[in-house]
């Protein structure tokens, strides 16, 4: 994707639908009794991966582009796949369905692509096998493919540490099928989609402070969910709107929820012109309309508490510090070395490449503003959230930027350069 310096962006738009959200009801709409519908569903590549990883163990699934309905084969209902599961580049998908799967009553092997393959399982096996799973990884490097076999799980209480909410939901979906309360205790709250949306479908599930219990239902029951747009997506734009010259771009109906919202307080304390409007509650997910106009962008520090309500977030928050007056510090953040990429390595070098002033640093970075950014080729290593956040880069460099594995935002974002091209009139 080949891209240059713009006039302005204005206009609004509709953000697909959140992926997190998007995930967890396909698998809880295939494990709970009845026919679940699933609206503003994200048809991207992660989540097709979540359809088909349940289709292959019997759950009948229609999907129409943005509308799904899962007919729910109930919580003990799911049958041994004839293969190997192929989960694709989705960690997501990885790391919960290993909790489903681990109280089954037969065994499966889970794999993905070359850079899924290279990502850590470890995190969750060594919870899940606490609870009597018998999960192995078949190269034995920690990593996928991983072989489950199913066996009757025991209740425990983990001390998670990490704030990780794909650690977190991997263990409360595996106390669906344990013989007691399971609860998962965090060093911070990651985000909370799986509880919210585990009561929406009749489950017992209890929240305080960092720690999260979930009692084994009989059942599950059916629901129709509205998937809110997704706001590591809209993060892109809002960034976008922020720092490139004449903007104002609306995102409608944008999920806040308060475990994913760090990007809308980092931004306050950037100085943004940023305004929610139209402010809904829909089943504990509020949603809300974001503008924003272009803004004289001060250095912050980010890190601590904030760090699991943005982690995905944070290159697209580096990017706006490029053009923010001042030093902006971002620590805490060492997770992100075990993304899809190492997004501290790669996000600081493709900014020093567009002429940035910036480091990294041991578990984040230091990005010093002001410095008027150059065109360049950039390689994301398959990484979407690199390529969009290089990609608004683009819009506002001298001279011409190249993004290399343009085609990797279908992971989580298949209209992104449809949408910037509109919004900027071309």
């Amino acid at each position: 994707m080949k891209l240059r310096k713009v006039k302005g962006l204005n206009g609004t738009i509709a953000i697909p639908g959140d992926k997190s959200i998007s995930h967890r009801a396909v698998m809880f709409g295939s494990l709970a009794k009845g026919t679940t519908h699933i609206t503003n569903f994200l048809s991207g590549a992660d989540c097709l991966a979540t359809i088909d990883c349940f289709r292959a163990m019997g759950v009948e699934i229609e999907q129409d582009g943005t509308e799904v309905i899962v007919h729910g084969n109930g919580l003990h209902g799911l049958k041994k796949p004839e293969k190997q599961l192929d989960v694709g580049n989705s960690g997501t998908t990885t790391r919960l369905i290993s909790g489903i799967l681990s109280g089954q009553d037969f065994d499966v092997t889970l794999s993905g692509d070359e850079s899924l393959n290279k990502r850590p399982m470890g995190r969750i096996m060594k919870p899940l096998s606490t609870m009597g799973a018998d999960i192995q990884s078949v190269n034995g490097d920690g990593c996928a493919p991983l072989k489950i076999i199913g066996k009757p799980l025991k209740a425990v209480h983990y001390d998670s540490p990490v704030a990780s909410a794909q650690v977190k939901s991997a263990v409360l979906l595996a106390g669906l099928y344990a013989d007691g309360k399971t609860s998962v205790t965090e060093p911070a709250l990651s985000r909370n989609h799986t509880e919210l949306m585990l009561q929406s479908f009749g489950v017992q599930v209890s929240s305080q402070g960092t720690t999260a219990e979930v009692t084994p239902p009989a059942e599950m029951t059916a629901a129709d969910i509205v998937v809110p747009g997704d706001i590591s997506s809209a993060a892109f734009f809002i960034a976008a709107g922020l720092v490139t010259p004449d903007s104002c771009i609306t995102l409608k109906q944008v999920g806040i929820n308060p475990t994913r919202n760090g990007i809308l307080k980092v931004c306050e304390a950037m100085g943004a012109d940023l305004v929610l409007s139209n402010v809904k509650d829909d089943s504990g997910e509020p949603t809300a309309d974001i503008t924003v106009k272009t803004s004289n962008l001060k250095g912050t520090e980010v890190g601590g508490d904030l760090i699991p309500a943005l982690i995905d977030e944070i290159p697209v928050i580096a990017l706006m510090a490029a053009f923010a007056q001042g030093e902006t510090v971002i620590r805490d953040a060492a997770e992100l070395k075990v993304k899809e990429s190492n997004r501290i390595d790669l996000t600081v070098d493709n900014l020093v490449k567009m002429g940035v002033d910036a480091e990294a640093t041991e578990d984040g970075m230091i990005i010093r503003g002001g410095n008027p950014l150059k065109g360049a080729s950039i390689h994301c290593r398959y990484d979407h959230r690199i390529a969009m956040t290089f990609s608004i880069a683009g819009i506002n460099a001298d001279g011409e930027t190249v993004i290399e594995d343009a085609e990797c935002v279908d992971v989580s974002y298949p209209t992104f350069y449809e949408q910037l091209q509109m919004l900027s009139g071309q």
